[in-house]
């Protein structure tokens, strides 16, 4: 039974017991269709923490191509009462060599700022990190050091991406294993 499913039998017992029904957002309503039309590749899964919170859960992400084929990197979703009129908060939570995801997490991706429209749904923002995994973006960076080195030689960059991702040094900066 997923999280959905799990709400939708816990809103129905409330109800037939007469205990008081908890109001549910718009914002709960829009992620709870959202989630439920999720076409997510087998790249690509959901874990929801807390199973009454759909408002709140985690992505990973394995690519099975490009420059970070091998990796396993995991996201939080934070989706505040403004959604759909507020993209969520995305970060990544592990240290990585991205140009555009910082060494705090933040992730630099169009449709998460300027870009956001409610008609944009959590499919296509889930889709938007794995394009970032397959074709990193130099030129809107958040880290400026990996957004240079792909700039200026792929090849080094490709090498301090390997490196980073087996939890090792680049440029005194120690990054997270995340080799599957």
């Amino acid at each position: 039974m997923t999280s959905t499913q799990k709400q939708q039998q816990q809103a129905a017992n409330n109800a037939e017991g007469g205990a008081k029904k908890k109001k549910v957002t718009a914002a709960q309503l829009r992620a709870q269709k959202d989630i439920a039309e999720l076409s997510l590749p087998p790249t690509m899964r959901t874990h929801f923490p807390d199973p009454d919170d759909i408002l709140n859960f985690e992505l990973k992400i394995e690519p099975d191509e490009g420059i970070y084929k091998g990796g396993l990197f995991k996201f939080t979703f934070s989706i505040n009462n403004n959604f759909p009129h507020e993209p969520p908060k995305v970060r990544c939570t592990q240290k990585i060599y991205h140009p555009n995801i910082d060494l705090d997490g933040n992730v630099c991706l169009n449709i998460l700022r300027e870009d956001w429209k409610p008609v944009l749904n959590l499919n296509a923002v889930m889709v938007g990190l794995q394009f970032l995994f397959l074709e990193p973006n130099p030129s809107d960076p958040l880290n400026k050091e990996a957004a240079e080195d792909l700039r200026l030689t792929k090849e080094s960059f490709k090498r301090n991406v390997r490196q980073s991702m087996q939890g090792g040094f680049v440029k005194s900066v120690q990054f997270d294993r995340v080799l599957k």
